[in-house]
C-alpha cells in the first residue's frame, strides 16, 4: 500500500474504534458496518446471535469459506449502583483496571450514555488506607476501583444505568494516533481486523467458493457469535482474523509480517489450511511469522474445539500491549488483506 492507502486504512480503523461495542452491546458498530455493506451490493444480514454477515457468491456454491473478525471489545459490566451514584463494575472479557488507568469511561445506559471517572483512590495515604497496598504490594483489581459519576442514583436509573450495563473506555480517550506507519489505539483487537473484512468485501469478486465475511459477536466472552454461526451454517473452512501478542515468550517480531498460528490455548489449527495460506503468502511475496501461543483463543480454534468446523486457521498482525493501548504496523494489516485476497482467488 502507498502512503495515501495507509491513510485510508488508518481512517477506517479510527471510525471503527470510535464505535462502542462491548460484548453483547454492539449496535453502534453494527450500524456503521451495515452502512458500509449497503454500498457494496452484497447479500448481508444480521443473525440472531448478533453477527454481521456479508456473503460473496462463488463459482461453486456447494462449498464455502468463512472469514471472521470479532467486532466486540473488552470492557466491564456494572455490578452495583450505589445510593450516592458511585458505580462498581467487574471485568467483561480480559480487561484490567490498571490498563485503563484513572480517567474517563462511558456507561452505556439503556437510554443515555453516562460518562464517569474510573477511580482508584488518593495516593497521599498511609498504611491506614486500603489504597496504600496498591502502591506497595497488591495488584489493582476491579474490586478496588469504582466509577465516580457525580449523579444521583435516581439520575442514573433514569439514564438506564443498572446492573448489567456495559462500561468501556470513554470516547474522550479512544481516538487513535499515528506513529509513522503504526497505529496506536484501544480496541485494535479487533476493530483493525473488521477493517480487513471490509476491504475484502470491497475487493474480492467471484471467488472459487462462497465466502462468508462474519463480523462476529461476543467473541471476548467465549466466541458466542462464531459458535452460533458455525453451528447453523455449514462451512468447509474458517479463517479467524486476530491480533497476535508481542511478548518475550513468543517468537513474534514487530513489523509488517503477519502471524500464522499453529496452536493456541484451545488446540491446534489445521495443517492443510495453514499450508495453503503459507503458499498464498509466498506467491504474493509476503513474509509470514509462524507461532504457537498460549493465553489466547480465536473464533477458529474455539469452533474447531467444539466440532463446528473441521478446518480452521488464525491469521493475525503483531501487536504490542494486547488488551491495552495497542500498537500495530499498518503494513502488517495490509499484508493480512493481501494474503486473503490471494487465497480467495485460488
Amino acid at each position: 500500500m502507498s502512503e495515501p492507502e495507509y491513510d485510508r486504512l488508518f481512517n477506517t480503523i479510527e471510525e471503527l474504534v470510535m464505535c462502542h461495542s462491548p460484548s453483547g452491546v454492539e449496535a453502534e458498530v453494527d450500524r456503521w458496518l451495515f452502512d458500509r455493506f449497503a454500498a457494496l451490493e452484497l447479500e448481508t444480514w444480521q443473525d440472531e446471535a448478533g453477527n454481521a454477515i456479508a456473503k460473496i457468491s462463488g463459482r461453486d456454491s456447494s462449498r464455502s469459506l468463512t472469514i471472521t473478525a470479532h467486532k466486540d471489545e473488552i470492557g466491564a459490566i456494572v455490578k452495583t449502583v450505589g445510593d450516592d451514584g458511585t458505580v462498581e463494575v467487574r471485568k467483561l472479557g480480559g480487561s484490567f483496571p490498571w490498563v485503563y488507568g484513572e480517567g474517563v469511561v462511558d456507561l452505556l445506559g439503556d437510554r443515555k450514555i453516562v460518562s464517569g471517572i474510573l477511580c482508584f483512590g488518593s495516593r497521599h495515604v498511609s498504611h491506614e488506607s486500603p489504597q496504600k497496598a496498591q502502591q506497595d504490594k497488591a495488584p489493582l483489581k476491579w474490586e478496588n476501583a469504582w466509577i465516580e459519576t457525580k449523579q444521583t442514583a435516581a439520575q442514573l436509573k433514569a439514564a438506564g444505568v443498572r446492573p448489567g450495563t456495559r462500561m468501556v473506555v470513554g470516547k474522550h480517550r479512544k481516538k487513535p494516533i499515528r506513529l509513522n506507519n503504526y497505529i496506536a489505539s484501544y480496541t485494535l483487537d479487533n476493530k483493525a481486523s473488521v477493517a480487513i473484512l471490509l476491504e475484502l468485501a470491497q475487493t474480492v469478486k467471484q471467488p472459487p467458493v462462497d465466502v462468508y465475511l462474519v463480523a462476529s459477536a461476543k467473541e471476548e466472552v467465549g466466541a458466542i457469535g462464531a459458535l452460533y454461526f458455525t453451528n447453523r451454517q455449514r462451512t468447509n473452512a474458517l479463517i479467524a482474523l486476530e491480533i497476535c501478542p508481542i511478548a518475550p515468550e513468543y517468537p513474534i517480531e514487530d513489523g509488517v509480517a503477519p502471524v500464522l498460528l499453529s496452536q493456541d490455548a484451545y488446540g491446534v489449527y489445521d495443517e492443510g489450511l495453514n499450508a495453503d495460506l503459507r503458499a498464498c503468502a509466498e506467491e504474493e511475496g509476503i513474509p509470514l511469522q509462524l507461532a504457537t501461543i498460549s493465553g489466547f483463543g480465536s473464533d477458529g480454534s474455539i469452533a474447531m474445539k467444539f466440532g463446528h468446523v473441521a478446518r480452521a486457521a488464525c491469521l493475525g498482525f503483531p501487536t504490542q500491549n494486547t488488551h491495552g493501548y495497542e500498537i500495530a504496523h499498518l503494513g502488517a494489516i495490509v499484508n493480512c488483506i493481501r494474503v486473503l485476497q490471494g487465497y480467495c482467488r485460488v
